[in-house]
């Protein structure tokens, strides 16, 4: 699974509210992996999370259910680095144009952008930064730089000195804040617009959107949380300046929406079958990463694909089988979850694998 970094905020403080359970009422059935959610608040240390999962194929349903205070089902909140994923269709939908080619070099389409430092933009092709082979250092790492621009985002990764050689996997932000350069550079138009006009709308994610310098969520939404590391205590960070996760990381969106928006995506509603297998090819990362989605083999040997979103005050990750007729969505309002690497693999065994996790 990928390692993602939390985008960093001046936070405010803000006291814990207390737990409780909530489930909406038209709810049919309590699935395994809803009747595991109460375990990211209490082994987790989450507020609040919420489960949205859905199936349409045998015995179809569609569960939703919320631990905590003060969380819904149409509530917006940050969706970070799934970001990722629309970024990559709208890529994979121009090449299908033949409007740009995966193998074309970002010295080509942005002359100069990559430069210095050891880092060549003349070898660094757009498949690589989709699937995070091009060694371009994570600017999100550097934690002393607050970029609110993608060249800003850019310059802080120059910076540095490639992570590893190009052809080698290393996860980082910067390799889609340059992809949202290039969509801009073919298209006229910035990603968001063209992500809005090819995917939002299209498959009618009302609560989806792409903020762009909007620092507040819109309504309905909760709060968003962050840890401080001095002290342990949960800080209010809903308000949040987007532009420094730009297209790395800057949706808001819903747990209906996300469970669409794959579904659709793995149905082959957006994209043809050669560009479908070429999104899901984790060949050139040896199984660990496509272009914007990863696989990840579960226990009982079904493979699910999404992505996870890691961002200041807000935790979501999306898995789907690989034909998008069942899917999960799941979200905790911070950033922080204790035992991730145990409880979210558990959570998703629950709902794919048909099985009560042990205790």
């Amino acid at each position: 699974m990928p390692t993602l970094r939390a985008l960093l905020v001046a936070p405010l403080l803000l006291a814990l509210l207390g737990l409780g359970t909530a489930t909406l009422p038209s709810e049919p059935h309590l699935t395994p992996a809803a009747a595991y959610l109460p375990r990211l608040v209490a082994r987790g240390g989450a507020p609040t999370a919420a489960l949205l999962a859905h199936r349409t194929a045998s015995a179809p349903y569609d569960t939703y259910r919320s631990t905590g205070p003060g969380i819904r089902r149409t509530d917006r909140f940050r969706a970070g680095s799934i970001t990722k994923t629309f970024v990559a269709t709208v890529v994979l939908q121009l090449a299908r144009e033949r409007r740009l080619q995966l193998s074309d070099t970002v010295g080509r389409l942005l002359p100069g952008l990559i430069r210095g430092n050891g880092n060549d933009g003349r070898r660094i092709t757009l498949r690589a930064l989709l699937n995070h082979t091009s060694g371009l250092y994570n600017y999100t790492a550097d934690t002393s730089a607050h970029p609110v621009s993608a060249t800003a985002a850019v310059r802080v990764a120059l910076a540095h000195r490639p992570t590893n050689a190009p052809g080698g996997y290393a996860y980082s932000n910067t390799n889609y804040v340059v992809l949202g350069l290039v969509i801009q550079r073919v298209t006229g138009h910035d990603y968001a617009t063209e992500i809005r006009r090819r995917i939002i709308t299209p498959l009618r994610l009302t609560g989806t959107s792409l903020p762009g310098a909007r620092t507040s969520l819109p309504a309905p939404h909760g709060r968003g949380y962050a840890r401080d590391p001095a002290d342990g205590r949960l800080r209010d960070v809903t308000a949040l300046d987007p532009r420094t996760a730009g297209a790395a990381g800057e949706l808001i969106s819903t747990l209906t929406d996300l469970n669409r928006f794959y579904a659709a995506l793995l149905g082959g509603r957006l994209l043809p079958p050669a560009q479908l297998a070429t999104l899901l090819n984790t060949g050139a990362t040896h199984g660990v990463y496509g272009l914007g989605i990863y696989p990840q083999k579960l226990s009982c040997g079904t493979t699910v694909w999404g992505h996870n979103g890691h961002i200041a005050g807000s935790y979501v990750r999306t898995a789907a089988t690989r034909d998008g007729r069942h899917t999960l969505t799941y979200r905790i309002d911070t950033d922080t979850l204790t035992a991730a690497a145990t409880l979210e693999p558990a959570l998703l065994d629950a709902e794919f694998c048909g099985r009560a996790p042990r205790t």
